[in-house]
């Protein structure tokens, strides 16, 4: 049947008709809050580039942490900022790095209890050179090594694990990592822990932000020789099936709104929980053009995180999660 039997606009006439037939849905427990925390106490240090975002000392950390309990939301995603770094990055896996520090205070909180707490796995913040792994010179070129950074990258997940992370998830995209990460939990007695894997991570222009934010911007070069390449779709899911042969539990699609496509496929080949992290520059660029006037801020930002879970994410990183969990109520 055609129209005039068929009229499409039947179910959409009243805000009632169109809430009853809606096929996605967004809730505050979808959604995850990057933190950014560092040194000191009594500090929240705006970030320039991500308006409303804090670098946030530990206890000032703790009551954005209660905010977000209260919200509903469904948890953290922990970044640090030590006070010191080197060339291994040895803050990253150091029994009171400031990432262990903050989830052992996050875990005394019974506030908190309703908050997943993920600790990123990555050594690029607590790196000198502002590179995911260890580096070796020959004269005036750099490489960026894949074997040697396994085991600091296993040794970081194992500390945080053991640190009270209820997720781990490496962004580093070395190869082999997740295996490496897997034996090093187990032989620390943290079996239970599981691995959400950026496992299609690209190298793109939308991280510029969040550089600012845990100062890791690469030292020389760029990281293109280990993240994706954004025009390989085939790849991703290449990526994907090896980290999940290696038993990844999770995954994490980075960016997002520029790769709903490998979203999308990823949520049609594979069963596991998946989610999508709402980039830095993503955020940035829509408060630019909310703060011009060119956009209307509560409906764009609750279209772009609809959009995300239509394409298929369980869960969506996003710095919008407070704005967006208050709008849903």
């Amino acid at each position: 049947m055609n129209f005039p039997a068929v009229r499409m606009r039947r179910l959409r006439r009243t805000a009632a008709m169109r809430t009853l037939v809606r096929e996605t849905s967004l809730a505050p427990s979808q959604l995850i809050y990057p933190l950014f925390i560092c040194p000191g106490e009594g500090v929240r240090k705006p970030i320039g580039s991500m308006p409303g975002v804090f670098n946030l000392s530990i206890d000032e950390a703790l009551k954005e942490a209660e905010e977000c309990a209260k919200l509903g939301l469904g948890g953290l995603l922990l970044f640090g900022l030590p006070e010191e770094k080197d060339e291994q990055g040895t803050g990253a896996w150091a029994e009171d790095g400031i990432v262990q520090q903050s989830l052992r205070a996050m875990k005394s909180n019974r506030a908190l209890d309703g908050l997943v707490q993920i600790a990123d796995v990555c050594l690029c913040e607590y790196t000198s050179h502002g590179h995911c792994g260890i580096v070796t010179r020959d004269g005036d070129h750099a490489h960026v090594e894949n074997d040697s950074s396994l085991e600091l990258l296993a040794k970081t997940a194992a500390s945080l694990a053991k640190a009270g992370a209820d997720i781990v998830a490496p962004s580093d995209m070395m190869d082999g990592r997740v295996a490496a990460m897997r034996e090093a939990m187990d032989a620390a007695g943290m079996q239970e822990t599981p691995i959400m894997s950026y496992a299609a991570k690209f190298s793109s222009a939308f991280y510029g932000p969040f550089r600012e934010a845990a100062d890791s911007a690469p030292q020389f070069g760029d990281r293109r020789s280990y993240q994706m390449d954004g025009a390989n779709r085939r790849e991703a899911m290449r990526e994907i099936e090896l980290d999940l042969a290696e038993g990844a539990d999770m995954l994490l699609m980075k960016p997002a709104m520029p790769y709903m496509d490998i979203i999308r496929e990823a949520r049609e080949r594979f069963e596991l929980p998946m989610g999508a992290y709402q980039v830095s520059g993503e955020y940035s660029m829509l408060h630019a053009a909310f703060e011009r006037g060119w956009l209307e801020p509560e409906r764009t930002m609750m279209e772009s995180l609809l959009g995300l879970r239509r394409a298929g994410a369980d869960f969506i990183v996003t710095y919008f999660a407070k704005d967006a969990a208050r709008v849903l109520g």
